[in-house]
């Protein structure tokens, strides 16, 4: 099962949620109470992989993130802030945050598996078209995740655990390099 799907057939314009959406500092600095020290040390040690900034380079165009999140999320922690460098890193990507408790509106529009699961990424293009998805998860994590609580063998603790270490281990580079792969995909489609 693949945490990334294509959005609903009919294209969806979120100019006016991309509006209402936070900037990455603001949302790191008025926005993330819980596990702030998470968050910001995500933000601080992460650097974005230079061949997928030379990947989405070589794509052309502009791209906007709408990322729908919430300053619990474990996931979320671990992932936004990976985004959010790589946005910051590359000229022709932003990126905007929404909290998803919210937006609920906005988020019953991209379930995953019937769930509102966050982080999302909504991929726009420069006219504000939704083009892609990405989230809640790198697919080989939600995988495992979603073995694991199919079984109910082990603890959810535990696999949070694991979840943090796969994490700490990959430092990002599976969010980026799936992410500019649905990039990838959207632009050959366009």
């Amino acid at each position: 099962m693949s945490t990334i799907q294509s959005p609903h057939a009919a294209v969806a314009n979120h100019d006016t949620d991309w509006a209402r959406g936070i900037p990455w500092e603001r949302y790191l600095k008025d926005e993330v109470h819980e596990h702030a020290e998470l968050w910001q040390g995500v933000w601080e040690r992460t650097r974005s992989p230079a061949e997928q900034l030379d990947r989405l380079g070589g794509i052309g165009g502009s791209w906007r993130l709408l990322v729908l999140s919430e300053d619990w999320c474990g996931d979320a922690s671990n992932i936004v802030p990976v985004l959010a460098r790589f946005a910051a890193d590359a000229p022709q990507l932003e990126l905007r945050i929404l909290k998803r408790d919210e937006n609920l509106d906005l988020m019953d529009l991209y379930l995953t598996n019937g769930s509102r699961s966050i982080p999302l990424a909504i991929v726009l293009d420069e006219r504000g078209n939704a083009v892609s998805r990405w989230g809640p998860r790198p697919v080989e994590l939600q995988e495992l995740v979603i073995r694991e609580k199919r079984a109910h063998q082990r603890p959810m603790t535990e696999v949070y655990r694991d979840t943090r270490r796969w994490y700490a281990m990959d430092r990002g580079g599976t969010t980026i390099r799936e992410l500019v792969d649905r990039i990838e995909e959207a632009s050959a489609g366009s």
